[in-house]
C-alpha cells in the first residue's frame, strides 16, 4: 500500500461539491491529464455527461469561481488549475498496485551485480525516467559512517578505481582518469595515506582535517601519489549538505509532453529550475521528513512556481529505518499521477533494500 503525505492546502473540500460539480470536475482533470487540453460543455455533454451543455457550463462556472478550473482563453474550454488537481490527488485519484512486470525490472537494473553506489543511483534515476516519462531526480544520502579502507586500483592505462570500504559494510567506487608516470607504487602510497588518515572518520570530518593536512604533508608523497590523494578527495561526494550529488536524468522526455511545442517558455523555465542543485536538494529533504510518497504541485514549491511542474517523491530508507536521501520525478502538471506514485514508491524501497545488502 502507497502511503501518501500531502502539503496543506487551502483549495475547498470535496464536502463542498454537489455529485454533479465533482463528476464534471472529475471529468475535467482526467480528460487534461490524458489529452493536456482544455476541454468543454459540448464535449462533455457528449461523453457521458448526461446534461445539457448549458447546465454543465453553469457547473463549470461554479467550478471556475471555487479556483478549481482554469481557461487559457476566454472561447476555450476548462482546465485544472493547480489546486484542482491537487484536490483530485488528495480524494479522487486511485492508486493501484505497481504491476509485477514493472517490479521484475526494477529489481534486474538495480540488482544487477557489479554495481556501485553511483551507479545504483545513476541506474535508478534512469530507470524512473523511462518508465515515469518525465525527469529522474535523487540526491545522495549524507555519508555519517566511519571510513574503513581506501584503495587505489588501476583499471587499464588510462583509468584507476578508487575503492572506498564504510564502517557500515557500504562500499563506494569513484572511476578516474589515470595520469601518465602513475605506477604501483604511487597507487600504493596513495592508498597508504589516506588509509593512515580518514580509518574511523566520516567523509565530512576527513574533508575538513585534510585541508589543512593536505598542503603540509604534501611533502612526503611523490608528485603522482599527491596528484592521486588530490583527485580522490575531489571525487567524492557526501559530507555536508552542499557536497552532496544531485542526479537528474531524462530532461528530454520533458519535450514529449504535447504541449511542449505551444509552451516552450514553460519548458525552459522548468530547465533553468533542474539547474538550481541547492534548491532542489533542499526540495528532496524536505521529502525526508516523510515516511511516504509526497507531491507537490506547481506554486506548492517555490522552485517550480513558475514553470508549474510537479514532483513526486519518496524517502529511501536504510534497513533500520533511517532516512538516507529521496529520489522522484519532476514533470509537467499533467503527470500521470496514478501511474508515476506507485513506480516512485517501489523504487525508493528497493533502493533501500540495496544500499544495505
Amino acid at each position: 500500500m502507497v502511503s501518501l503525505i500531502y502539503p496543506s492546502v487551502t483549495a475547498p473540500g470535496l464536502a463542498e461539491l454537489d455529485e454533479r460539480a465533482r463528476d464534471i470536475f472529475r471529468r475535467v482533470v482526467e480528460s487534461y491529464l490524458e489529452t493536456g487540453e482544455p476541454i468543454g460543455s459540448r464535449t462533455l455533454s457528449k461523453g457521458g455527461v448526461h446534461l445539457s451543455p448549458a447546465s454543465i457550463r453553469n457547473t463549470m462556472q461554479d467550478l471556475t469561481q471555487l479556483g478549481l478550473l482554469g481557461a487559457p482563453h476566454t472561447s476555450a474550454g476548462r482546465l485544472p488549475t493547480h489546486a484542482g488537481l491537487r484536490l483530485f490527488v488528495d480524494g479522487l485519484l486511485e492508486v493501484g498496485d505497481l504491476p509485477e512486470d514493472e517490479r521484475r525490472e526494477i529489481d534486474a537494473r538495480l540488482f544487477s551485480r557489479g554495481r556501485g553506489f553511483a551507479e545504483v543511483m545513476n541506474e535508478a534515476t534512469a530507470l524512473l525516467s523511462g518508465l515515469a516519462g518525465g525527469a529522474g531526480v535523487v540526491v545522495t544520502p549524507v555519508r555519517d559512517a566511519g571510513v574503513k579502507h581506501v584503495e587505489f586500483v588501476a583499471l587499464g592505462a588510462d583509468q584507476t578505481l578508487v575503492v572506498m570500504v564504510f564502517e557500515d559494510g557500504s562500499v563506494e567506487n569513484r572511476l578516474m582518469q589515470r595520469a601518465a608516470g602513475v605506477t604501483p607504487s604511487a597507487l600504493q602510497e596513495a592508498s597508504n595515506f589516506l588509509n593512515a588518515r580518514l580509518k574511523g572518520r566520516t567523509l565530512a570530518e576527513a574533508k575538513l582535517e585534510m585541508r589543512g593536512e593536505f598542503d603540509r604533508a604534501r611533502g612526503e608523497l611523490n608528485a603522482a601519489a599527491a596528484h592521486l590523494v588530490e583527485e580522490g578527495l575531489a571525487a567524492w561526494s557526501g559530507g555536508d549538505g552542499h557536497d552532496r550529488s544531485l542526479i537528474v536524468r531524462g530532461r528530454a522526455n520533458l519535450l514529449g509532453d504535447p504541449t511542449a511545442l505551444e509552451d516552450l517558455e514553460r519548458v525552459r523555465m522548468l530547465f533553468d529550475d533542474l539547474e538550481q542543485k541547492e534548491q532542489l536538494i533542499g526540495l528532496l529533504d524536505d521529502v525526508r521528513e516523510a515516511q511516504g510518497v509526497r507531491i507537490f504541485i506547481g506554486a506548492e514549491t517555490r522552485l517550480f512556481s513558475l514553470s508549474g511542474s510537479a514532483v513526486i517523491a519518496a524517502p529511501y530508507m536504510s534497513g533500520e529505518q533511517k532516512v538516507l536521501g529521496a529520489i522522484g520525478v519532476i514533470g509537467p502538471a499533467r503527470l500521470n499521477y496514478a501511474r508515476v506514485i506507485p513506480l516512485v514508491d517501489y523504487t525508493a524501497r528497493v533502493l533501500g533494500r540495496l544500499l544495505n545488502t
